[in-house]
């Protein structure tokens, strides 16, 4: 069973998502955790680059010890929220088990080295396969609804790990803290976005309905999308 899916995501009216660009200063930035708090999943997913944000640790390193198969390892299973992070090379060294209380659930691919495999070993970092070289989106939600029982994930970024999700077909709700503030200049990611490869790839989105507006206060407004997918469309 797929998780409900939920992207929430805070831009800029100009849709980018790096607040210390915007202008003027600290517009609304305050509301994030808030709402993450009220939509309650019981997971939330971000990808390696925003991952990398959070690591505390350099890259594991490379050895020829033992070799592990390539199955799902879950140090918890009994953690209210996860911490879901896309890391398809296995290149996040984390030096912590957990963001801010909630247990890190690494996704992989079958391609990643088993020293790197040992790492997350030895931190308590728990990890699932999805893919053999690239990550199965679809795959990585069965896994953590069967394996975890998350019914409701958060996807929150960055713009690539979005734009996969939103192509992908997998996105039923879109939650937007837009801020009365402008980036204005090149260089900031956007709310969605894709790598070079996928740049030509089009979302499969069939209709999207507006759900509700509702004012935060200070200009801000929080928009809530319903989002109907064409399963025809979707990217192979």
């Amino acid at each position: 069973m797929k998780p409900y899916v939920i992207c929430l995501m805070h831009s800029s009216l100009d849709g980018r998502t790096h607040p210390s660009r915007w202008r003027p200063k600290g517009a609304g930035t305050d509301w994030f955790e808030k709402i993450h708090e009220e939509l309650g999943g019981d997971a939330w997913v971000i990808g390696r680059v925003t991952g990398s944000e959070f690591a505390k640790g350099k890259p594991y390193p490379a050895m020829s010890g033992a070799a592990f198969p390539r199955q799902n390892w879950l140090a918890r299973r009994d953690a209210k929220t996860y911490g879901v992070v896309l890391d398809a090379q296995g290149k996040i060294g984390w030096g912590r088990s957990d963001i801010g209380g909630d247990p890190i659930v690494v996704v992989l691919t079958e391609s990643v080295p088993d020293s790197h495999l040992a790492g997350l070993r030895g931190e308590g970092v728990s990890y699932i396969f999805a893919g053999k070289s690239e990550i199965d989106l679809a795959l990585a939600l069965d896994i953590l609804n069967r394996e975890l029982g998350v019914k409701r994930l958060l996807v929150e970024g960055g713009g690539v790990a979005n734009g996969a999700f939103l192509r992908a077909g997998l996105i039923d709700e879109f939650n937007l803290i837009l801020s009365p503030a402008i980036d204005g200049a090149k260089g900031a990611p956007f709310v969605f976005d894709s790598t070079e490869a996928d740049s030509d790839k089009r979302a499969p989105l069939a209709a999207m309905t507006l759900e509700s507006v509702r004012e935060l206060g200070g200009g801000v407004l929080l928009l809530r999308y319903l989002i109907k997918n064409d399963p025809q469309g979707v990217a192979g």
